[in-house]
């Protein structure tokens, strides 16, 4: 059993035991988290497919680790005009554990 889910933008496909990072949610560590944007819910050969989502369907997980991400850099500069610009970025996430599926 899998089931599509939409959070923080991006879709991502779960199963029940399955560890996902999205993008930051307003959850401490070990509080349950419920994805009530699911787009697809498949078990088996039944497949559910909403328009756009699937009404009373939900994701459970739980928050296993807030956390950011490694640094990238951002460099600007323009060629003979003395202008340099160097700027980084970690971008904070949330870890989940996906603990069940209803649909």
């Amino acid at each position: 059993m899998y089931a599509i889910i939409e959070t923080g933008g991006k879709q991502y496909k779960v199963r029940e035991g399955d560890v996902i990072t999205v993008e930051k949610l307003d959850k401490g560590e070990g509080e349950q988290v419920v994805f009530d944007q699911v787009l697809v819910v498949a078990d088996g050969d039944q497949i559910k497919v909403g328009e756009p989502l699937i009404a009373g369907a939900t994701v459970t997980g739980k928050v296993e680790k807030n956390g950011r991400g490694r640094k990238i850099i951002i460099f600007k500069y323009k060629p003979k005009k003395n202008y340099r610009r160097k700027q980084g970025h970690r971008q904070p996430y949330t870890r989940v554990v996906i603990e069940k599926i209803q649909g």
